[in-house]
């Protein structure tokens, strides 16, 4: 699935619920389903800057595709991060370079989190996109 139709099945999902705590227990159940990370990779060089929450971000290049694997100590960033790696996960680097990552806003994410969650959303992004720089680099 390319991330612009990953985006839209996540903005249907998140219709389906009438309010936010509802939409915060999805998420949670979202943190719940997310691959354990190896304890190897749970190290300071993998925590996210920025985060108030520890959150563990590794990626490494399977052929042209970016693979993330990550874990929080917080239930719900680990959702988030859970969204956000069904997102980027398994993409070229390209592609979520040049990714307007509108879902979001389309949810209403964002303006929903504590200001420092919010960041740290920010943040796990940034991560990410900078991981595609990185990988991009070597690829070209």
């Amino acid at each position: 699935m390319t991330i612009k139709e990953i985006q839209e099945e996540i903005i249907e999902e998140f219709s389906m619920f009438e309010d936010w705590m509802e939409r915060y227990e999805y998420i949670i159940e979202l943190g719940k389903s997310l691959p354990l990370i190896k304890e190897t990779y749970k190290l300071d060089e993998n925590l996210i800057v920025g985060c108030q929450s520890k959150v563990w971000l590794h990626s490494e290049i399977d052929g042209d595709k970016i693979k993330f694997t990550a874990d929080s100590d917080a239930i719900l960033t680990k959702g988030i991060v859970a969204i956000l790696l069904r997102v980027f996960n398994n993409q070229k680097p390209k592609d979520i370079l040049d990714t307007n990552l509108y879902f979001v806003d389309k949810i209403g994410l964002k303006e929903h989190l504590s200001p420092t969650r919010a960041n740290g959303l920010v943040s796990m992004i940034k991560q990410i996109k900078l991981y595609a720089l990185a990988f991009q680099s070597k690829l070209s």
